[in-house]
């Protein structure tokens, strides 16, 4: 082969074998030239007072040697005024208006006495705090200042699971440090943090970025970084950040009037499982399980019960529990809408006017101490019951139930405790009401072996759905 043919072999061959490795890695450079300098490093100061422990001064006012132990020993004088030292703590954000709005997290605000903020140019301003949510994490805060850079908006909702997004903030104070990953998932539940379908993504999040912007590769901001997960403190490949369509929101209303007001329902929900959805002939385990209703509220007024389960709030579909309180809590208090609920193994459309929140609860675990068993029989699933007395009930502020006083499988087949107390049995998607042993004994024993049934069951002040496979075993 001569070499003016192989050369031209080389030249045929080698973009293809490049091709072959793979897309090039993207390049963030114009991105962060035209992005960073609408971010912002955020200083706050926290002045904390504390009282000096002095100990017992030895002489009266008028002794010799007070003087001597004023001047030399101040430290030791009574009624000396409070020590004050400044607690000092470093953030991120990003500016939203070019006359000075900036967001950030409520965490990085909370509790400072002074808030600074210093521009890519150097340039340093004390901010004024607006507003600040806590259930988000969102604060508004001002600087005075005119003709600023400004992040573009981006829409959270269109942000794919794989797609490739960058974090700039201060992690450690380092500020204007740039990191880039991936979009891991999306509208992850944290526990405590109902309100907020956070993002997911592996890009390095240390303390200190919280508050910057997560942007997308077009440059747009589509979400505000606000947790990690760690065990060291430090960046392991999980970090959340709030979508901006959730902050946006509030900042709308931090800007209008210093707070943020949610609707709310009144109800107590849980994850519908796959032996949950059986149980109550749904085919797939979607929804809102509402395990009680508060008296009172705009649920009870609507005639949403216990063992209702919310497919779709205002159209909205809740494909879990976690869905629904962030979905209400974005709906302006007095709205009339409708739920769909799934009930007695149907749909069906309840009208709702949607109250303001105070707080949506997630039905609790906290166990009751129930009275001490004593050798009565169990029952085929190996509970020993009993039926409670009118002045149990009225105790309780239940109508009917029976009280479970001993498991006696182990806890291998079901999650009953000592103490539970069953309302109501549901099989394929019927309810019923359990009044006493012989009805409750007598509804199980009509079910095959292969049967799944889910109990209704009050524990402590909360109540939660309970389910048991295999009711017929032997």
């Amino acid at each position: 082969m001569s070499k003016r043919l192989f050369v031209s072999f080389l030249l045929i061959v080698f973009p293809l074998f490049v091709a072959a490795q793979g897309p090039e890695l993207p390049d963030f450079t114009d991105l962060v030239e035209k992005q960073g300098p609408a971010v912002v490093n955020i200083s706050t100061t926290q002045i904390i007072k504390q009282n000096r422990m002095t100990p017992q001064f030895p002489f009266d006012e008028d002794d010799p040697a007070f003087d001597m132990f004023r001047r030399f020993m101040p430290h030791a004088l009574p009624n000396t005024p409070p020590h004050e030292f400044k607690s000092q703590s470093l953030g991120s954000g990003f500016i939203i208006s070019a006359d000075g709005l900036i967001l950030t997290n409520a965490h990085v605000v909370e509790g400072a006495d002074e808030v600074v903020v210093k521009l890519t140019d150097k340039r340093e301003f004390k901010a004024k705090v607006l507003g600040a949510d806590q259930r988000t994490d969102i604060a508004l805060i001002r600087i005075e200042a005119n003709g600023l850079p400004v992040v573009k908006i981006g829409d959270p909702n269109k942000l794919k699971v794989g797609e490739w997004v960058i974090a700039i903030g201060s992690p450690f104070g380092f500020d204007a440090s740039v990191t880039a990953g991936i979009v891991s998932a999306k509208g992850r539940a944290l526990p405590q943090e109902n309100y907020v379908p956070f993002i997911q993504t592996d890009a390095a999040i240390n303390p200190g970025n919280s508050g910057g912007p997560l942007f997308n590769m077009k440059g747009e901001v589509v979400g505000i970084n606000s947790q990690i997960y760690s065990r060291s403190g430090g960046y392991q490949g999980i970090a959340f950040a709030i979508p901006i369509d959730v902050a946006m929101d509030v900042q709308a209303q931090l800007k209008a009037s210093g707070h943020v007001s949610r609707g709310r329902l009144g109800v107590v929900i849980q994850e519908v499982t796959r032996e949950l959805a059986d149980s109550f002939g749904l085919q797939k385990p979607t929804g809102a399980l509402v395990t009680s209703v508060e008296k009172g509220s705009p649920a009870e007024k609507a005639g949403i019960v216990a063992g209702d389960i919310i497919l779709k709030f205002d159209g909205k579909t809740v494909a879990q529990s976690g869905d629904l309180p962030h979905i209400v809590g974005a709906t302006h208090p007095g709205t009339k809408t409708t739920l769909q609920v799934w009930r007695n193994g149907a749909t069906r459309d309840v009208a709702i006017a949607v109250g303001e929140m105070r707080e949506e609860k997630v039905a609790g675990r906290t166990a009751r101490q129930g009275k001490p068993a004593d050798a009565a029989a169990a029952n085929k699933l190996g509970l020993v019951l009993s039926e409670p007395t009118a002045e149990q009930l009225r105790q309780l502020g239940i109508a009917h139930g029976l009280v479970v006083d001993e498991v006696r499988n182990g806890g291998m087949r079901t999650d009953l405790r000592s103490g539970d107390i069953i309302l109501a049995l549901i099989n394929k998607g019927m309810q019923s009401e359990i009044k006493s042993i012989d009805q409750f004994n007598g509804l199980i024993a009509k079910l095959d072996k292969h049967s799944t049934i889910t109990l209704l069951v009050r524990r402590g002040d909360g109540q939660s759905f309970v389910t048991i496979k295999g009711v017929g075993d032997d």
